[in-house]
This record gives C-alpha cells, sequence and structure tokens, in this order.
C-alpha cells in the first residue's frame, strides 16, 4: 500500500492535515527559490550575511614588553668571571668583554674566539 505524501507527514510527524498541507506547501515554495513566511525580513538577512562574512579581525590590545626583572647573582657571577678571565686566568685573555652583562662574556686567546654563557637552570618540579 503505497501511502500519499502527506498521509506520511501526518503519520510521521503526528500532525494534523493542515499541518501536513502547510509542511507540504512550504517545502514547494523552497524548492523554488521563492520566500517563505519563516524566512528572514530583508534587514534582518543583510545584517546576517554582513556578520556571516565579516572579515574584521579581532583586534588585539597593545601589550607592553614586559619588564625584565634584574637577578643580580648571575650579573655578579659574570663579572667575576670577566675579572678572573683578565687578571688571573693561567691562559692569555685578551679582549675580554663582557656581551650581555647577566649571560655573555667574550674573548680572545692567542688566536680563537671565545664566548662563555651562563645559563641558570630552573627547579625541577619533582
Amino acid at each position: 500500500m503505497a501511502e500519499n505524501q502527506k498521509e506520511k507527514l501526518m503519520r510521521i510527524l503526528g500532525c494534523s492535515a493542515d499541518e501536513a498541507e502547510d509542511i507540504i506547501a512550504t517545502d514547494r515554495m523552497i524548492d523554488q527559490g521563492k520566500r517563505t513566511p519563516y524566512d528572514l525580513s530583508k534587514e534582518e538577512e543583510k545584517a546576517a550575511i554582513k556578520y556571516a562574512n565579516c572579515t574584521d579581525k579581532q583586534r588585539k590590545t597593545e601589550t607592553k614588553p614586559r619588564e625584565r626583572k634584574e637577578n643580580p647573582t648571575k650579573g655578579g657571577i659574570i663579572a667575576e668571571l670577566a675579572e678572573f678571565l683578565e687578571k688571573s686566568s693561567g691562559f692569555a685573555c685578551q679582549n675580554v668583554e663582557i656581551t650581555n652583562k647577566e649571560r655573555q662574556i667574550a674573548f680572545v686567546v692567542g688566536e680563537n674566539r671565545y664566548e662563555l654563557t651562563l645559563v641558570q637552570k630552573r627547579p625541577s618540579k619533582t
């Protein structure tokens, strides 16, 4: 037994005959590209399209660069190492220069150039 579309909608959706006819009529309008009573108004549709195709990127708030905390321990170690290399080292260290006051020392021994880098490790999590 073949049932027609109206009876099928009434059975599956549990709606009345009038509601099934309205569903069928609305489906036909949609298939034909016509406007239905459920569509947005012209103004609402323009606003929806505008928001859907928005190309403006969200502007980031300006962030100022993070200010580094001074590390006097590292600065002191670098200063003492530079002084040691200049004055007390058994090697003939020349052109001893602190290139980064809390991190690097550059110097020359003979014809070779060296850089000494001090790295402070983070405490272990365990």
